[in-house]
């Protein structure tokens, strides 16, 4: 009787998948895994730093002024004795909430403007691109400057007008019209980039087979843009998030030091910097800490950014 060999069952091998083979490569790059665990830790000290600390990062003390760094001030204290340390971990979430709703907005409207223009082309593309590029060569500092001296005192006297006549004391934080101008001044010369990005990806999708057969199925535009245009641009995209993230942070910080951001009390590393410039002589950790610390966040960024194309792109990685 001839012996009959056994078929051994093979068991079915786990689908490749683009995210998955993304995140395996992203965790073999260490500078992108320390880049990752930077901004996570970023992010943790803005959201339970400042209550985790011992100090209000407004509370001043009087007789603890301009404090070297010790076990009871890590950073020591600022010229009207308050903690550096709890002021520098405020500062932290300031930059972040700045960053992230700047790039969200910024990068809305990059994503509509862009997948229109390269999506239709033509006219629309022209006209689109023009604004783009009329937007472009507006100087940063310039738009913001104009921006602030234009709304910032109307703003804040409306405020003052609906607290004298509701009396709600929400009217008199005025650090949301700081906030308010700096997200919509910082979106205003944000988004071109991300515009310009798009619109080079979906020139290269819109003639795709899957794109041909969706319109042939009767699908419209929308459609069409919604589920397989934009998802299909999102890989580049999600690189420039990651670097214009620390952009961000960084021209929110560059505002706030010229006097035109996020002004005090509101901790920024942007005014620390700047009250830090006038006395690092004498008081070197004024400067140091604030500085030091929005460094780290820049290159922790950047790190992240190089690893995410290296993933997301392999073939361009050297």
């Amino acid at each position: 009787m001839a012996f009959v060999p056994m078929s051994v069952p093979v068991p079915d091998e786990a689908p490749v998948s683009l995210w998955r083979d993304a995140w395996s490569r992203l965790l073999r790059n260490r500078l992108a895994v320390a880049g990752l665990v930077m901004v996570l830790v970023l992010v943790f000290a803005a959201a339970f730093g400042p209550m985790l600390t011992p100090y209000d990062f407004l509370s001043q003390n009087l007789e603890a002024r301009n404090l070297a760094p010790s076990l009871s001030h890590w950073f020591g204290t600022d010229d009207l004795g308050r903690d550096v340390f709890s002021r520098v971990l405020y500062g932290t979430r300031t930059a972040l909430i700045v960053a992230v709703v700047v790039t969200a907005i910024a990068v809305a409207i990059g994503v509509a403007l862009g997948a229109v223009a390269g999506f239709f082309g033509g006219l629309v593309d022209r006209t689109i691109m023009w604004f783009t590029d009329m937007t472009m060569s507006v100087p940063n500092l310039l738009l913001v400057v104009v921006i602030n001296a234009s709304l910032k005192t109307p703003l804040s006297q409306w405020m003052e007008a609906r607290y004298l006549v509701t009396l709600n004391p929400f009217y008199r934080e005025t650090i949301w019209v700081d906030f308010l101008l700096v997200f919509g001044s910082m979106a205003l010369i944000s988004w071109p980039p991300y515009a310009r990005l798009v619109r080079a990806q979906v020139l290269t999708i819109r003639s795709r087979p899957y794109v041909t057969a969706a319109r042939a199925l009767g699908l419209t535009n929308r459609i069409i843009l919604i589920r397989y245009v934009v998802p299909n641009a999102l890989g580049p995209l999600i690189v420039a998030v990651s670097a214009g993230l620390g952009s961000a942070m960084v021209l929110e910080s560059a505002f706030s030091f010229l006097g035109v951001g996020v002004n005090p009390p509101t901790p920024s590393w942007g005014n620390m910097i700047s009250d830090g410039l006038r006395v690092w002589q004498h008081y070197p950790h004024l400067l140091a800490a604030p500085a030091a610390v929005l460094g780290l966040a820049t290159v922790a960024f950047s790190f992240l950014g190089d690893g995410l194309n290296d993933a997301l792109n392999p073939r361009g990685s050297k």
